[in-house]
Protein backbone atom coordinates (compact mmCIF):
# COMPACT_ATOMS: atom_id res chain seq x y z
CA UNK A 1 0.00 0.00 0.00
CA UNK A 2 1.26 3.48 -0.79
CA UNK A 3 1.87 5.88 2.04
CA UNK A 4 -1.05 8.20 2.66
CA UNK A 5 -0.31 11.78 3.51
CA UNK A 6 -1.65 13.58 6.55
CA UNK A 7 -1.85 17.20 5.40
CA UNK A 8 -3.42 18.38 8.63
CA UNK A 9 -6.47 19.88 6.97
CA UNK A 10 -9.77 19.66 8.77
CA UNK A 11 -13.01 18.61 7.09
CA UNK A 12 -14.23 22.22 7.34
CA UNK A 13 -11.07 23.48 5.60
CA UNK A 14 -11.44 20.89 2.86
CA UNK A 15 -15.02 21.92 2.15
CA UNK A 16 -14.22 25.62 2.32
CA UNK A 17 -11.34 25.21 -0.09
CA UNK A 18 -13.45 23.26 -2.55
CA UNK A 19 -16.17 25.88 -2.44
CA UNK A 20 -13.67 28.65 -3.07
CA UNK A 21 -12.18 26.79 -6.01
CA UNK A 22 -15.43 26.10 -7.83
CA UNK A 23 -17.85 28.82 -6.79
CA UNK A 24 -21.50 28.94 -7.67
CA UNK A 25 -21.87 31.18 -10.69
CA UNK A 26 -25.58 31.81 -10.44
CA UNK A 27 -28.60 31.28 -8.26
CA UNK A 28 -30.68 29.30 -10.77
CA UNK A 29 -30.81 25.54 -10.41
CA UNK A 30 -31.12 23.10 -13.29
CA UNK A 31 -33.87 20.46 -13.16
CA UNK A 32 -32.87 17.01 -11.94
CA UNK A 33 -32.76 14.15 -14.43
CA UNK A 34 -33.27 10.65 -13.04
CA UNK A 35 -32.18 8.54 -16.00
CA UNK A 36 -32.02 8.40 -19.78
CA UNK A 37 -32.17 5.34 -21.98
CA UNK A 38 -31.53 2.55 -21.83
CA UNK A 39 -29.65 1.95 -25.06
CA UNK A 40 -28.27 -1.39 -26.18
CA UNK A 41 -24.72 -2.18 -27.32
CA UNK A 42 -25.12 -5.78 -28.39
CA UNK A 43 -26.35 -7.57 -25.28
CA UNK A 44 -25.13 -4.79 -23.00
CA UNK A 45 -27.64 -2.34 -21.57
CA UNK A 46 -26.42 1.21 -21.01
CA UNK A 47 -28.28 3.85 -19.04
CA UNK A 48 -27.26 7.36 -17.96
CA UNK A 49 -28.10 8.83 -14.56
CA UNK A 50 -27.72 12.43 -13.45
CA UNK A 51 -25.60 13.55 -10.51
CA UNK A 52 -26.80 17.13 -11.00
CA UNK A 53 -24.52 19.83 -12.37
CA UNK A 54 -21.54 22.01 -11.49
CA UNK A 55 -20.87 25.74 -11.76
CA UNK A 56 -17.47 26.73 -13.16
CA UNK A 57 -16.24 30.30 -13.65
CA UNK A 58 -15.25 30.93 -17.27
CA UNK A 59 -11.97 32.44 -16.11
CA UNK A 60 -11.12 28.99 -14.73
CA UNK A 61 -12.35 27.00 -17.74
CA UNK A 62 -10.71 29.17 -20.42
CA UNK A 63 -7.89 31.12 -18.76
CA UNK A 64 -6.01 31.79 -22.01
CA UNK A 65 -8.91 33.24 -24.04
CA UNK A 66 -10.04 36.85 -24.10
CA UNK A 67 -13.61 37.77 -23.21
CA UNK A 68 -14.15 38.66 -26.87
CA UNK A 69 -12.99 35.24 -28.06
CA UNK A 70 -15.23 33.52 -25.55
CA UNK A 71 -18.22 35.65 -26.52
CA UNK A 72 -17.67 35.06 -30.24
CA UNK A 73 -17.75 31.32 -29.66
CA UNK A 74 -20.53 30.95 -27.10
CA UNK A 75 -23.06 33.70 -27.83
CA UNK A 76 -24.20 32.19 -31.15
CA UNK A 77 -25.14 29.08 -29.16
CA UNK A 78 -27.11 31.10 -26.61
CA UNK A 79 -24.61 30.23 -23.87
CA UNK A 80 -23.55 32.40 -20.96
CA UNK A 81 -20.04 33.82 -21.26
CA UNK A 82 -19.19 34.24 -17.57
CA UNK A 83 -19.62 30.64 -16.38
CA UNK A 84 -20.41 27.09 -17.41
CA UNK A 85 -22.93 24.86 -15.63
CA UNK A 86 -22.01 21.41 -16.97
CA UNK A 87 -24.22 18.41 -16.35
CA UNK A 88 -22.74 15.37 -14.58
CA UNK A 89 -23.71 12.15 -16.36
CA UNK A 90 -22.98 8.82 -14.69
CA UNK A 91 -23.08 5.84 -17.05
CA UNK A 92 -24.47 2.52 -15.83
CA UNK A 93 -23.80 -0.78 -17.60
CA UNK A 94 -25.68 -4.06 -17.22
CA UNK A 95 -23.83 -7.00 -18.75
CA UNK A 96 -24.39 -10.61 -17.76
CA UNK A 97 -24.68 -10.67 -13.98
CA UNK A 98 -22.76 -7.40 -13.56
CA UNK A 99 -24.12 -3.93 -12.84
CA UNK A 100 -21.33 -1.37 -13.25
CA UNK A 101 -21.12 2.37 -12.73
CA UNK A 102 -18.56 4.52 -14.51
CA UNK A 103 -17.70 7.07 -11.79
CA UNK A 104 -19.93 7.85 -8.83
CA UNK A 105 -20.53 11.61 -8.82
CA UNK A 106 -19.70 14.21 -6.19
CA UNK A 107 -21.45 13.05 -3.07
CA UNK A 108 -22.63 15.63 -0.55
CA UNK A 109 -19.40 17.53 0.04
CA UNK A 110 -18.46 19.24 -3.22
CA UNK A 111 -21.01 21.56 -4.84
CA UNK A 112 -24.61 21.96 -3.71
CA UNK A 113 -26.02 21.44 -7.21
CA UNK A 114 -24.37 18.01 -7.53
CA UNK A 115 -24.43 14.80 -5.51
CA UNK A 116 -27.78 13.54 -6.82
CA UNK A 117 -26.66 10.11 -8.09
CA UNK A 118 -27.97 8.06 -5.18
CA UNK A 119 -31.47 9.53 -5.43
CA UNK A 120 -31.40 9.12 -9.22
CA UNK A 121 -30.52 5.44 -8.86
CA UNK A 122 -33.12 4.89 -6.17
CA UNK A 123 -35.79 6.42 -8.41
CA UNK A 124 -34.97 3.63 -10.88
CA UNK A 125 -35.17 0.96 -8.20
CA UNK A 126 -31.40 0.51 -7.89
CA UNK A 127 -29.77 0.41 -4.47
CA UNK A 128 -26.06 0.67 -3.63
CA UNK A 129 -25.87 -3.06 -2.84
CA UNK A 130 -26.99 -3.85 -6.40
CA UNK A 131 -23.79 -2.35 -7.86
CA UNK A 132 -21.17 -5.03 -8.53
CA UNK A 133 -18.48 -2.84 -10.12
CA UNK A 134 -17.42 0.81 -9.99
CA UNK A 135 -15.05 1.81 -12.80
CA UNK A 136 -13.31 5.17 -12.41
CA UNK A 137 -12.16 7.46 -15.20
CA UNK A 138 -10.13 9.62 -12.81
CA UNK A 139 -9.92 11.01 -9.29
CA UNK A 140 -11.46 14.48 -9.52
CA UNK A 141 -14.13 15.27 -6.89
CA UNK A 142 -17.15 15.19 -9.21
CA UNK A 143 -16.23 11.64 -10.28
CA UNK A 144 -14.85 10.12 -7.07
CA UNK A 145 -16.16 11.83 -3.95
CA UNK A 146 -19.57 10.11 -4.15
CA UNK A 147 -17.90 6.80 -3.30
CA UNK A 148 -18.43 7.39 0.45
CA UNK A 149 -21.68 7.62 2.40
CA UNK A 150 -22.56 10.13 5.13
CA UNK A 151 -20.46 8.13 7.60
CA UNK A 152 -17.37 8.14 5.35
CA UNK A 153 -17.82 4.44 4.61
CA UNK A 154 -17.83 2.95 1.08
CA UNK A 155 -21.32 3.53 -0.29
CA UNK A 156 -21.23 0.62 -2.73
CA UNK A 157 -20.19 -1.92 -0.14
CA UNK A 158 -20.54 -5.00 -2.37
CA UNK A 159 -18.69 -3.56 -5.35
CA UNK A 160 -15.32 -4.21 -6.90
CA UNK A 161 -13.65 -0.83 -7.43
CA UNK A 162 -11.54 -0.42 -10.57
CA UNK A 163 -8.97 2.40 -10.64
CA UNK A 164 -6.51 3.29 -13.43
CA UNK A 165 -3.06 2.39 -12.11
CA UNK A 166 -1.54 5.72 -13.20
CA UNK A 167 -4.35 7.59 -11.43
CA UNK A 168 -3.83 5.65 -8.21
CA UNK A 169 -0.08 6.21 -8.35
CA UNK A 170 -0.44 9.95 -9.00
CA UNK A 171 -2.94 10.83 -6.26
CA UNK A 172 -1.16 8.73 -3.65
CA UNK A 173 2.43 9.71 -4.41
CA UNK A 174 4.32 11.20 -1.47
CA UNK A 175 4.98 14.49 -3.30
CA UNK A 176 1.61 15.09 -4.99
CA UNK A 177 0.16 17.35 -2.32
CA UNK A 178 3.31 19.48 -2.04
CA UNK A 179 3.52 19.87 -5.82
CA UNK A 180 -0.15 20.79 -6.27
CA UNK A 181 -1.28 24.44 -6.55
CA UNK A 182 -3.04 25.72 -3.47
CA UNK A 183 -6.46 25.89 -5.13
CA UNK A 184 -6.28 22.17 -6.02
CA UNK A 185 -4.91 20.80 -2.75
CA UNK A 186 -8.41 19.86 -1.58
CA UNK A 187 -8.65 17.60 -4.64
CA UNK A 188 -5.60 15.69 -3.45
CA UNK A 189 -6.78 15.44 0.16
CA UNK A 190 -10.20 14.24 -0.95
CA UNK A 191 -8.85 11.68 -3.40
CA UNK A 192 -6.43 10.25 -0.85
CA UNK A 193 -9.11 9.87 1.81
CA UNK A 194 -11.45 8.07 -0.57
CA UNK A 195 -8.86 5.80 -2.12
CA UNK A 196 -7.76 4.85 1.39
CA UNK A 197 -11.35 3.99 2.34
CA UNK A 198 -11.84 1.62 -0.62
CA UNK A 199 -8.29 0.27 -0.83
CA UNK A 200 -9.26 -3.29 0.19
CA UNK A 201 -11.73 -3.49 -2.70
CA UNK A 202 -9.57 -1.96 -5.45
CA UNK A 203 -8.27 -3.62 -8.61
CA UNK A 204 -5.99 -1.76 -11.01
CA UNK A 205 -6.59 -0.90 -14.66
CA UNK A 206 -3.96 -0.47 -17.37
CA UNK A 207 -4.58 0.82 -20.93
CA UNK A 208 -5.84 -1.85 -23.31
CA UNK A 209 -7.14 -4.01 -20.48
CA UNK A 210 -10.57 -5.64 -20.71
CA UNK A 211 -12.02 -4.52 -17.38
CA UNK A 212 -15.26 -6.45 -17.80
CA UNK A 213 -16.29 -8.50 -20.85
CA UNK A 214 -16.57 -6.02 -23.72
CA UNK A 215 -15.20 -3.06 -21.71
CA UNK A 216 -11.82 -1.85 -23.02
CA UNK A 217 -9.71 0.72 -21.15
CA UNK A 218 -8.42 3.56 -23.36
CA UNK A 219 -5.59 5.90 -22.29
CA UNK A 220 -6.94 9.46 -22.47
CA UNK A 221 -4.52 11.08 -20.05
CA UNK A 222 -4.02 14.85 -19.91
CA UNK A 223 -7.05 15.93 -17.97
CA UNK A 224 -5.34 14.00 -15.17
CA UNK A 225 -2.19 11.84 -15.38
CA UNK A 226 -4.13 8.58 -15.52
CA UNK A 227 -7.44 9.65 -17.05
CA UNK A 228 -9.02 6.63 -18.74
CA UNK A 229 -12.01 6.30 -21.08
CA UNK A 230 -13.82 3.05 -21.79
CA UNK A 231 -14.89 1.58 -25.12
CA UNK A 232 -17.88 -0.72 -24.87
CA UNK A 233 -17.95 -3.41 -27.58
CA UNK A 234 -20.98 -5.55 -28.29
CA UNK A 235 -22.76 -7.09 -31.28
CA UNK A 236 -20.56 -5.26 -33.78
CA UNK A 237 -21.45 -1.93 -32.18
CA UNK A 238 -19.39 0.30 -29.88
CA UNK A 239 -19.79 3.23 -27.50
CA UNK A 240 -17.11 5.29 -25.77
CA UNK A 241 -17.59 6.43 -22.18
CA UNK A 242 -15.43 9.53 -22.53
CA UNK A 243 -15.21 10.88 -18.99
CA UNK A 244 -13.65 14.36 -19.11
CA UNK A 245 -11.36 13.89 -22.13
CA UNK A 246 -14.05 15.80 -24.06
CA UNK A 247 -15.89 18.07 -21.67
CA UNK A 248 -18.04 20.65 -23.45
CA UNK A 249 -20.39 20.30 -26.40
CA UNK A 250 -19.24 23.59 -27.95
CA UNK A 251 -15.74 24.43 -26.71
CA UNK A 252 -14.22 20.94 -26.96
CA UNK A 253 -15.62 20.32 -30.45
CA UNK A 254 -15.33 23.72 -32.12
CA UNK A 255 -12.08 24.80 -30.44
CA UNK A 256 -10.33 21.53 -29.51
CA UNK A 257 -6.90 23.20 -29.48
CA UNK A 258 -7.91 25.75 -26.84
CA UNK A 259 -6.28 24.85 -23.55
CA UNK A 260 -8.64 24.09 -20.70
CA UNK A 261 -8.03 25.21 -17.13
CA UNK A 262 -9.74 22.01 -15.99
CA UNK A 263 -6.90 19.91 -17.45
CA UNK A 264 -3.98 19.25 -15.13
CA UNK A 265 -1.71 19.04 -18.18
CA UNK A 266 -3.30 21.49 -20.65
CA UNK A 267 -0.85 20.70 -23.47
CA UNK A 268 -1.43 16.97 -23.24
CA UNK A 269 -5.15 17.59 -22.86
CA UNK A 270 -5.16 19.24 -26.30
CA UNK A 271 -3.21 16.36 -27.87
CA UNK A 272 -5.57 13.78 -26.35
CA UNK A 273 -8.71 15.69 -27.25
CA UNK A 274 -7.79 16.31 -30.89
CA UNK A 275 -6.70 12.69 -31.43
CA UNK A 276 -9.85 11.38 -29.76
CA UNK A 277 -12.17 13.60 -31.79
CA UNK A 278 -10.44 12.52 -34.99
CA UNK A 279 -10.90 8.88 -34.04
CA UNK A 280 -14.54 9.03 -33.03
CA UNK A 281 -15.50 11.19 -36.02
CA UNK A 282 -13.72 8.84 -38.41
CA UNK A 283 -15.19 5.70 -36.85
CA UNK A 284 -18.61 7.32 -36.21
CA UNK A 285 -18.38 6.06 -32.65
CA UNK A 286 -21.20 6.80 -30.25
CA UNK A 287 -20.06 8.61 -27.11
CA UNK A 288 -21.28 9.49 -23.65
CA UNK A 289 -19.57 12.54 -22.17
CA UNK A 290 -19.67 13.09 -18.43
CA UNK A 291 -20.16 16.84 -18.84
CA UNK A 292 -21.98 17.01 -22.17
CA UNK A 293 -25.65 18.09 -22.03
CA UNK A 294 -27.65 15.39 -20.25
CA UNK A 295 -27.72 12.53 -21.06
CA UNK A 296 -24.41 13.21 -22.82
CA UNK A 297 -25.05 10.82 -25.71
CA UNK A 298 -24.18 11.61 -29.31
CA UNK A 299 -21.54 11.57 -32.02
CA UNK A 300 -18.82 13.88 -33.34
CA UNK A 301 -19.05 15.15 -36.91
CA UNK A 302 -16.35 16.99 -38.82
CA UNK A 303 -17.06 20.67 -39.37
CA UNK A 304 -14.36 22.25 -41.49
CA UNK A 305 -11.11 22.02 -39.54
CA UNK A 306 -12.98 21.29 -36.29
CA UNK A 307 -16.02 19.28 -35.17
CA UNK A 308 -19.55 19.58 -33.92
CA UNK A 309 -21.41 17.52 -31.36
CA UNK A 310 -24.62 15.93 -32.55
CA UNK A 311 -26.77 14.76 -29.66
CA UNK A 312 -28.51 11.40 -29.96
CA UNK A 313 -32.09 11.75 -31.13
Amino acid sequence: MPKFLNPGLSRREILAGGAAFLTMAGAGLKPSFAAAGPIMIGDMEVQVFSDGHLSLPMSFVLPEQTKEEVADLLKPHGMATDALTPDCNVTMLRTGDRLALFDVGSGANFQPTAGELLSSLEAAGIGPADVTDVIFTHGHPDHLWGVLDDFDEPLFSEAQYWVPQAEWDYWLADDTLANTPEERKTFVVGAQARFEAIADQVAMITPGMEVLPGVEAIDTSGHTPGHTSYMLHGGGDSLLVVGDAISNAVISFEKPTWQSGTDQDPDKGVVTRTALLDRIATDKTKIIGYHLPHPGQGVAERNGTAYRFVAAG
